[in-house]
C-alpha cells in the first residue's frame, strides 16, 4: 500500500513540474466546467458562472487568480491551462464536457 502512495505522490510531483506557473486563486475564483472546442481543438473555456473565455483570456485570468485549480504551461510560444495534479483523473480538464463555441 505504501508503494502505491509513493508512486502516486511521485507521479503528481512529476506532472506538476510540467507547469510553468501555479497561480494562487482569489477567494472568488471561478472553476472551468467545460471546454470550448472547434475541430477537436480547445479554443476556450466555460466557467462556473456560465461565461466563456478564449484560451488566451483563460490564461490571463488564471495568472490573475480569477480561475482556480489550474496551472499555466506552454508548448512552443503558446501558453495554455492544465489541471493541477491531485491524483484524480476525474477533474482533469481533458475529462470535462465539450461545448461548441
Amino acid at each position: 500500500m505504501e508503494n502505491s502512495k509513493d508512486h502516486t505522490n511521485l507521479t503528481a510531483a512529476l506532472a506538476q513540474n510540467t507547469l510553468d506557473e501555479i497561480p494562487r486563486p482569489k477567494s472568488d475564483a471561478r472553476e472551468i466546467v467545460g471546454l470550448v472546442k472547434h475541430s477537436g481543438r480547445i479554443d476556450g473555456y466555460q466557467l462556473s458562472d456560465g461565461s466563456t473565455v478564449t484560451k488566451e483570456e483563460g490564461v490571463q485570468m488564471a495568472k490573475a487568480g480569477d480561475i482556480k485549480d489550474v496551472g499555466v504551461a506552454h508548448r512552443g510560444d503558446t501558453e495554455y491551462l492544465k489541471s493541477i495534479p491531485d491524483g484524480s483523473d476525474s477533474n482533469n480538464l481533458g475529462n470535462l464536457p465539450s461545448i461548441s463555441g
